[in-house]
């Protein structure tokens, strides 16, 4: 049993480290891993849920200090991202997960190889001083149809979204990668918290399990969220490219 916890609180260090380095919850990350070290079927989806939001919350206050919080977009990320990701966790009665899976995976895969191949941050830019970007035409029917889709993802999927909120923000909405990190990691919050509710409603959160995540993920988080802001942009875009294919190619084969 200790082992089995030794498990559960390593890959929270793992999940807590990556979603503060990235921008994400991650609550997909930490299902897989789970379920290979013996976690049952919906357990291994919906508990890791709750137990990113308090490292979520400190890793965003982090990015919130470095003013890489663009609060447009969070409000309505939040505003469309929340009800939606409300019907989403009730669909998952109803719903088979496995083609929405594949639709995910194959998304997932082509941010990271944009982002891998295709970068898009300029030498020398820093992000933490500058807020000199163009926001896209008709931004806010882009960013109301991200929230909205990811939404209902996030709530069929049991996770917050952030794997794919952040690579939308830079590609769809134009932000620099931090700022999309930052911002990624707010709306997280707000998309995990009914998302928890309805699946602790339905009875598939162990909060043992929860808790043991949670202890780990917290300050890994925060550590995370310190690197990214320090590094430079174009190399932490390289790599966030190369945690995406690796994170698209694993959830394809895992299917």
């Amino acid at each position: 049993m200790l082992l089995h916890f030794a498990g559960i609180f390593l890959i929270g260090v793992i999940v807590g480290f990556l979603g503060g380095l990235f921008g994400k919850g991650g609550s997909a990350i930490a299902t897989p891993m789970l379920s290979l070290i013996g976690i049952p079927g919906f357990i291994a989806v919906a508990a890791p849920l709750p137990a990113t939001v308090p490292g979520t919350f400190i890793a965003s206050v982090e990015y919130w200090r470095s003013k890489l919080l663009d609060k447009q977009i969070v409000l309505w990320s939040v505003g469309f991202g929340i009800p939606a990701t409300i019907i989403g966790s009730y669909l998952t009665e109803f719903t088979g997960a496995t083609p929405l899976l594949i639709i995910t995976g194959l998304m997932v895969l082509a941010f990271g190889v944009s982002f891998l191949f295709f970068p898009k941050e300029g030498k020398g830019k820093n992000e933490v001083n500058s807020a000199d970007f163009e926001r896209p035409k008709f931004w806010r029917l882009r960013l109301i149809l991200v929230a909205t889709g990811i939404g209902l993802i996030s709530g069929l999927l049991a996770n917050s979204g952030g794997f794919l909120l952040a690579p939308s923000f830079s590609r769809i909405l134009n932000l620099p990668i931090k700022k999309a990190f930052a911002c990624s990691l707010a709306v997280s919050i707000f998309l995990a918290l009914p998302g928890t509710v309805v699946h602790a409603y339905l009875g598939h959160i162990d909060w043992a399990v929860t808790g043991v995540l949670a202890l780990g993920s917290v300050p890994f988080s925060f550590l995370g969220a310190k690197v990214a802001i320090k590094s430079k942009a174009t190399i932490l875009e390289r790599w966030y490219g190369l945690a995406l294919t690796a994170l698209g190619i694993f959830f394809l084969l895992k299917l």
